[in-house]
């Protein structure tokens, strides 16, 4: 290109118009979508493609809309193909700048009738055959449904004390509870103590009320009488006519990880037993649709027959006939056929369930059955009542259990455990003893053999949380296994609505990218790689069983080809803990595919990585731990991990309440840099953090925070969000090289960059944890030239010849990595200048392939079996950083300038 005169950033901007399919993507407008979308809404679609045999409960769900398409005050219908209205409840989850409507979530219960698609148009929804009744009271709170009713105390040990069907209380006493010992029992000495806690609810809050739509949430810890620990939140969806509860569920480990061992997490409560032992009946669902029945005293296989009436009924759980019409030789003898009261279904690994029985407490379980992947459903009752409970992702988050016990009393106990207590207990100590790394220049050499970043201390799991989804229903007796097969799979994966890719592409949202686009070969070769890739990292999570209760959702780092392994056990080789910008790349390929795989693959990610891989107590709020051994174990604790960025498409997707708290607590994450220096270990002048000029880096610290400060500007509108988004934005690209910079430091009480003497601070991973996405998204929705300058200039320039970079800022940057990921930046400034040689430029970059895959990769992937490894696996040379780059820059550059496609 030759050297590039040292222009001012804004002439640059402004002496280039941005034409045709480019300045669409940067600057989406209601005429422009409409186009795409129709000016009546849009179409929906089950996420899985299939229509649900049942609900769970209701579903929820979010849809983007054009800039200055709806006011806040839109209301919306739901319709049916043939134009049946369906009960919905709509309320706003984000906002443009301009207070029109940008997302909006909405929610049907059990009576959306059973379509493939569906229509949202603005109009008056179509009203609940029964609705949803709060009653928030003194001491509780109170929701009938129309099918059943909950009460929930305001104090004491449980969450709800009563749930009633038809006037008959079915469930009550929900509590949860848990088992802490004082030794991991990894050896055989010495007594082990284990001491029993039990929930303690501190506050209760109405968050939501509507006529399909109830939300309940609960706060507290768990307590004995010494020690309150383990906070919780557990929220309670109510929807209206549905018998079913959901219950989302997290707590927050507070404990000592050398002291405090979980040996047993769980809910409990208590289920009314009606009629005869051998009406009442016990259901476990297995692998696939196989659901396990037995009644509680079973009269079938007997040495005397019953009658067929009598055994078919109780196969199918349903009432026996009276038992004068039985045979009397069973009937005279019924009390010695043993009444089998507890049954427990175990699943301690990711491919093994056992199921067992017993006859009451003091006497021996008898094996029943197993199988492999449990589908984490149960069921307890008699003619006139019981109840089914289930908990997602049952097998992936092992050790996981379901217990039953009492059956054959009046009441049953119910436990649905998120951690076994037939399980080792729970052990999140360090996995090393540092080695000798007590001083920085030890810790920095260790870094460079194995990749860990150690500091003493810093490996604690001290505030980590995770999530569950729980289901509860209420019913009004036995169901046939077709319906609990039905409800199984809406455990397993809840249904989901969810506007095509090309609404979602016309609304403007998440910036640059675009629906998938087979219409050249040079096109198709591009979407082939991207499909390979993600099917290949996809299937590796469960070739390599990369599930567990801390670790179901994240992927492996780097691969190890001489032990046919992923690096699981070298220090920052293992756990991917979003290095990269994983979770982004799997939630764009899910935006512009549709694909029901892709998006259920991101949706287990962000649970995981904004609860497991970030803290939520103590010292490192906010921050997330990198890439590591153990997902807490790195010493790096930083803003870039902990990203806003990588959980607002689920929540706006979703409405998802739970990671809506996360994105909230991240808002004032920018006071995290005066608890930790990032920088510590290579510093090499002393500093002391001062809240007026605390250092932060211009790319993967600062982007991170802007992440957090636009989610909660569009999800409320909050001034001080628009305040400390836009001030700090200009006042960085007011430095003197402005991204180029690197680094600056900033007022906490102003939110700006301090003014700063000219200095070029250029680095690889400054762009790679969603910065490029941050700038696009705050140039469409701002314009601000002076900022759309400075982004603009490391975006042309990073990947520029050295010529080019010492013109504009007097110092060439080096030798840069991550070459192909920076495509897409050198992408974005052609398509904003319209400049056709920094087009065929961005394509060069990124067909050659540098730190990432050139054009001319291996793309096979090799199957690999014994002896040289312990199963069969699928090998390739892929790493997951390279594969989350090439998968954005592939997306971005198609996006911006697929046009110009050599």
């Amino acid at each position: 290109m030759g050297t590039v005169m040292p222009l001012s950033r804004r002439t640059l901007l402004r002496g280039t118009a941005a034409t045709g399919a480019a300045a669409y993507l940067l600057d989406p407008t209601p005429a422009a979508a409409a186009a795409v979308t129709g000016s009546d809404g849009t179409t929906l679609t089950w996420v899985d493609g299939t229509i649900p045999a049942a609900l769970a409960a209701g579903t929820t769900f979010g849809v983007p809309w054009p800039r200055g398409r709806f006011t806040r005050d839109q209301t919306f219908a739901l319709t049916t193909a043939d134009g049946t209205g369906v009960p919905v409840q709509t309320w706003a989850t984000g906002y443009w700048p301009d207070g029109t409507l940008k997302w909006t979530a909405h929610a049907t219960g059990p009576e959306i009738p059973a379509a493939a698609g569906y229509r949202l148009t603005p109009g008056t929804p179509t009203a609940p055959a029964i609705a949803v009744r709060v009653t928030d009271r003194r001491d509780r709170v109170e929701v009938d449904t129309g099918a059943v009713r909950c009460v929930l105390p305001r104090h004491g040990t449980e969450l709800i004390s009563a749930i009633t069907r038809a006037g008959s209380t079915v469930v009550r006493a929900a509590e949860l509870v848990c088992l802490r010992r004082d030794s991991p029992g990894d050896d055989d000495t010495g007594t082990i103590r284990t001491t029993r806690f039990e929930s303690a609810v501190e506050k209760v809050t109405v968050e939501q009320t509507g006529s399909v739509r109830a939300v309940v949430r609960v706060d507290g810890n768990h307590r004995d009488q010494r020690r309150r620990w383990l906070p919780y939140s557990i929220r309670f969806y109510f929807y209206a006519g549905s018998d079913g509860i959901r219950a989302v569920h997290s707590f927050t480990f507070d404990g000592d990880p050398n002291r405090d061992f979980i040996a047993g997490l769980g809910l409990r409560f208590r289920v009314a037993m009606s009629g005869e032992p051998h009406d009442r009946h016990i259901r476990f669902a297995g692998a696939d649709d196989g659901i396990m029945g037995e009644a509680v005293r079973g009269i079938t296989g007997l040495r005397r027959d019953p009658g067929t009436a009598v055994r078919a009924a109780q196969i199918a759980g349903q009432t026996t006939p009276p038992t004068a019409t039985w045979d009397s030789r069973v009937t005279s003898r019924l009390q010695y056929i043993p009444t089998f009261g507890d049954y427990t279904l175990s699943q301690l690994s990711a491919d093994g369930f056992q199921i067992s029985k017993r006859t009451g407490t003091g006497h021996g379980w008898i094996p029943v059955d197993g199988g492999t992947r449990a589908g984490g459903l149960g069921y307890v009752g008699g003619p006139d009542r019981g109840c089914a409970f289930g908990m997602r992702d049952f097998w992936q988050l092992h050790p996981t259990q379901l217990d039953i016990r009492g059956a054959a009393g009046p009441e049953a106990e119910v436990t649905v455990w998120w951690w076994s207590p037939r399980a080792k207990p729970m052990d999140l100590r360090f996995y090393h003893d540092g080695m000798g790394q007590d001083t920085y220049p030890e810790q920095l050499e260790g870094l460079e053999i194995t990749y860990e970043d150690y500091e003493p201390g810093f490996g604690s799991p001290y505030g980590v949380a995770r999530t569950t989804e729980l289901m509860i229903w209420v019913l009004d007796g036995t169901p046939p296994a077709s319906r609990l097969a039905s409800l199984t799979d809406a455990v397993r994966t809840p249904p989901l609505l969810t506007a095509p890719p090309a609404h979602l592409h016309a609304a403007g949202v998440f910036g640059d990218w675009s629906p998938v686009d087979r219409s050249t070969p040079a096109r198709a070769e591009i979407e082939d790689r991207l499909d390979a890739l993600f099917a290949y990292h996809h299937g590796q999570v469960d070739q390599r069983s990369w599930y567990g209760f801390w670790d179901y959702g994240d992927i492996m780092h780097s691969y190890d080809g001489d032990r046919h392994v992923w690096r699981y056990d070298v220090g920052g080789y293992a756990w991917d803990n979003s290095e990269l910008s994983t979770d982004l790349w799997l939630w764009y390929h899910y935006l512009r595919t549709g694909r029901p795989d892709a998006f259920r693959f991101a949706e287990a990610m962000t649970r995981h990585t904004s609860e497991v891989d970030a803290y939520h107590l103590g010292r490192y709020r906010d921050l997330g731990t990198r890439h590591g051994v153990q997902h807490w174990a790195d010493s790096a604790k930083q803003t870039r991990i902990s990203n806003a960025g990588y959980k607002r498409f689920h929540y706006f997707l979703t409405a998802d309440e739970r990671v809506g708290d996360l994105l909230h607590d991240l808002y004032d994450s920018e006071r995290t840099f005066l608890v930790l220096d990032p920088s510590r270990k290579i510093r090499t002048e002393p500093y002391t953090p001062d809240p007026h000029a605390l250092g932060i880096s211009t790319g993967t610290d600062w982007g991170a925070l802007a992440l957090a400060w636009l989610t909660e500007w569009e999800r409320t509108g909050s001034p001080d969000a628009r305040r400390k988004l836009l001030d700090s934005a200009r006042s960085l690209a007011a430095l003197p090289n402005g991204f180029i910079q690197g680094g600056g430091f900033i007022d906490l009480d102003t939110v700006t960059f301090n003014p700063d003497v000219p200095k070029v601070g250029v680095g690889s991973l400054q762009a790679v944890f969603g910065l490029v996405e941050v700038c696009s998204e705050i140039i469409a929705l701002t314009g601000d030239a002076d900022f759309t300058d400075a982004w603009l200039q490391y975006c042309r320039l990073y990947n520029g010849t050295a010529a080019e970079q010492q013109a504009e800022t007097g110092v060439a940057f080096g030798s840069q990595n991550l070459r192909q990921a920076h495509a897409r930046l050198t992408a974005y400034a052609a398509a904003k200048l319209g400049d056709p040689t920094l087009a065929a430029r961005a394509w060069q970059e990124f067909y050659t392939g540098h730190a990432g895959y050139p054009r001319n990769q291996n793309w096979a992937v090799t199957r690999v079996a014994g002896p040289a490894v312990l199963k069969p696996i699928d090998e390739a040379g892929f790493s997951t950083n390279a594969s989350a780059q090439y998968g954005l820059a592939a997306i971005q550059c198609l996006a911006l300038i697929g046009d110009k496609l050599p």
